[in-house]
């Protein structure tokens, strides 16, 4: 099967894009197919596959697939580059429009370039989600509803202070001294698949730089280390507030490895995002199924 591909980024965090408006694939074969793109020996390399839909409940729909093959429910550097491909090919006209995610409705505001593409975008990413049960995090009885903020948190022996966040899929942050210090393959690695986090968890490392800034290391689920992660970016803006190290109302930004990325956890309560997206390449991938 010949499928026709996109290829884009937001800060260096690269998926393989399908327009699934004009190309339709076998939603049994979508893990294998993730797996195989994702492969930079075999396939094409990127940090997972993405999929441009029709939405019956918003402007577009988004699908997110892991270089693992798991299917995440939300991504925010891919809603970025959605945003950037759905309005490039003229399946919306407007700037401001909604995309469908398996977590919900996001809506996001494109801003254009000189040559009437897209070059940033701010997405809505909504309330974060605190209550630990929701996040989720196995729970005691009778605490299900409480927040995680600086609580201790020990592995191999052990003690860290670990502060959890849901952006629509659910996110650890430790904070550090020295970024460049952190342990972000080591324990990274081992607390995505804690069993205290039944689905898994993104694992953010974060050093407050002052009031205005933070640096930003991550192990996404199911990917590993990454150059940016959009929701891990928001989930440790609500995190620096809930300590105390950045005020809520005011735009954080965030150095990621990639870049930079501009966050607002907003008084009225939503997290907005403001990023780019880059097109790197297209092309077709010849994909024969197992």
């Amino acid at each position: 099967m010949e499928i026709p591909f996109t290829k884009l980024h937001g800060l260096g965090n690269n998926y393989i894009y399908v327009d699934c408006f004009k190309t339709k694939l076998d939603e049994e074969s979508l893990s294998d197919l993730a797996i195989e793109v994702s492969d930079t020996n075999f396939g094409i390399g990127s940090d997972g596959l993405i999929l441009l839909l029709p939405s019956e409940v918003a402007d577009v729909k988004m699908r997110v697939f892991n270089k693992d093959g798991s299917e995440a429910k939300n991504c925010g550097n891919g809603l970025r580059c959605i945003a950037k491909l759905a309005y490039d090919k003229g399946y919306v006209t407007q700037k401001e429009f909604s995309i469908e995610t398996l977590a919900g409705i996001v809506h996001a505001e494109v801003n254009l370039g000189s040559t009437h593409t897209v070059e940033e975008v701010t997405v809505n990413m909504g309330e974060p989600i605190l209550e630990r049960s929701q996040i989720p995090m196995v729970t005691k009885e009778g605490n299900e509803n409480d927040h995680v903020i600086n609580e201790s948190f020990i592995i191999d022996g052990k003690e860290y202070y670990i502060t959890a966040v849901s952006m629509g899929n659910p996110h650890v942050v430790f904070f550090v001294d020295d970024i460049k210090k952190a342990p972000v393959d080591t324990l990274g690695s081992k607390v995505e698949k804690d069993q205290r986090f039944p689905d898994g968890v993104n694992v953010e490392f974060v050093e407050a730089v002052n009031k205005n800034e933070l640096n930003f290391r991550v192990w996404e689920r199911g990917s590993g280390i990454t150059q940016a992660c959009g929701t891990g970016a928001c989930a440790a803006t609500v995190a620096s507030v809930l300590n105390g190290l950045v005020n809520k109302g005011e735009e954080i930004t965030v150095h990621l490895d990639g870049g930079d990325l501009n966050i607002t956890w907003t008084e009225s309560g939503d997290v907005l995002m403001k990023g780019p997206a880059v097109k790197v390449a297209s092309g077709t991938y010849f994909y024969q199924k197992h």
